[in-house]
């Protein structure tokens, strides 16, 4: 086995960035990507600090700042275009150290694979693990590509395969996995309207809906609908938000107009509110969605697996025996991430309350307090956006 060797099954946000973290500490970095192209799936992401500090260890955090489109005020409405509550740019900065910037997931993908050597990544590769490993022995993934297959020994395993995640039930077949939130979403990306408008998120009965802007000129619009799981339109998707918002405040009209039926994803929400026991076995790691799936809520599903990558290098980087270093890691993430993920679905009770007094009780209580200044609305973000990994804290200690 090659010193040092690693293979990371899947090639999403995380499992590209902890390839560049452990390919930048000296690691041998293979990347096994089931899809045949890496072809993101999703719209847009929104990166808090927290994700940022994480990228400025590996080197990207600033041309991730640089795509900020968000500069002005925004804030939360009511499907009649009352304003519920007002945030800025500038607010948010001054509390969490950095902006919120929102990019397309393609251009986040460029990002990582550019700090990649050509050959990395091998697209068209499903993997399964034959064994996990222990500190006396490596792990061994099995990889098919076409009608070939190999075994792959590797120091360290990095299971980054997504809510279906087949290593997590390789590692622990008796959990029971994600289950259903009871809310689906839509994702958009179109052209920006003609009137301006400033970002927001619309709360409604069972229903959310967010215009955001991206640097590039187009608008990353999204929504969130209680209903069963596994459903679809009888038409369209397009059709299907047209019945649930064509007649909610500008611009949500106006972005309907513009979206093509067939640049609509929908997608059921499942999340991790059973929390796995660790997030490793053996000389194996689990990270982002395969490890502590979250409802999008709290916008932190992408950002909360770049902090997974980070932290996992920084632990393997040091050279301690695999168990002391897996262990760690779990010890850092499992807290933090299990959390989160009951935050994000408290959140999307909060957010997606049917009962009409319910609504306009939680209606008038954001409006009360957003009277307060931008600052009491992001205080739910304390603790989350504020974080910083673990290198900043040593050098944070140090002087």
């Amino acid at each position: 086995m090659d010193q040092h060797r690693a293979v990371v099954v899947g090639a999403g946000i995380g499992g590209l960035t902890v390839a560049v973290a452990l390919h930048q500490a000296g690691w041998n970095v293979t990347v096994l990507e089931r899809a045949a192209a890496l072809t993101p799936v999703g719209a847009g992401i929104g990166l808090a600090p927290n994700s940022q500090r994480a990228l400025d260890v590996i080197g990207l955090g600033d041309r991730v700042r640089e795509l900020s489109a968000w500069q002005g005020d925004g804030g939360m409405r009511a499907p009649d275009g009352r304003w519920l509550a007002r945030t800025s740019a500038k607010a948010a900065a001054e509390r969490f150290g950095g902006p919120l910037v929102l990019l397309h997931r393609v251009t986040l993908v460029e990002i990582l694979t550019s700090a990649l050597p050509e050959g990395v990544v091998r697209t068209g590769a499903a993997a399964s693990l034959v064994d996990p490993g222990d500190d006396g022995r490596p792990a061994v993934v099995r990889t098919a590509d076409g009608d070939a297959g190999e075994e792959i020994e590797a120091e360290l395993v990095v299971g980054a395969d997504g809510i279906h995640s087949t290593l997590r039930r390789a590692l622990f077949p008796g959990h029971p996995g994600p289950a259903y939130s009871g809310f689906t979403t839509w994702r958009v990306v179109v052209p920006a309207p003609d009137r301006p408008f400033a970002p927001h998120e619309t709360w409604g009965a069972g229903r959310l809906w967010g215009t955001q802007p991206l640097k590039d000129g187009r608008i990353y619009a999204y929504a969130m609908a209680a209903a069963p799981e596994g459903a679809h339109a009888p038409d369209d998707e397009r059709a299907e938000l047209l019945r649930l918002f064509g007649d909610w405040h500008h611009p949500v009209p106006g972005i309907l107009a513009a979206v093509d039926p067939a640049g609509v994803l929908r997608n059921d929400v499942h999340h991790m509110i059973d929390p796995l026991p660790a997030f490793h076995r053996g000389r194996v790691a689990l990270l982002g969605d395969a490890a502590h799936a979250m409802q999008p809520t709290l916008g932190q599903g992408g950002n909360q697996a770049i902090e997974d990558a980070i932290v996992l290098a920084h632990h393997v980087a040091r050279g301690t025996p695999p168990s002391r270093a897996l262990t760690a890691y779990t010890a850092d993430r499992l807290p933090r991430t299990t959390a989160i993920v009951r935050k994000a679905a408290r959140t999307g009770r909060l957010t997606l309350l049917t009962a009409p007094p319910a609504v306009a009780l939680r209606n008038a209580l954001i409006a009360a307090v957003s009277r307060f200044g931008p600052g009491l609305v992001l205080r739910g973000f304390d603790g989350i956006a504020d974080w910083r990994p673990p290198l900043a804290d040593e050098r944070a200690r140090v002087s």
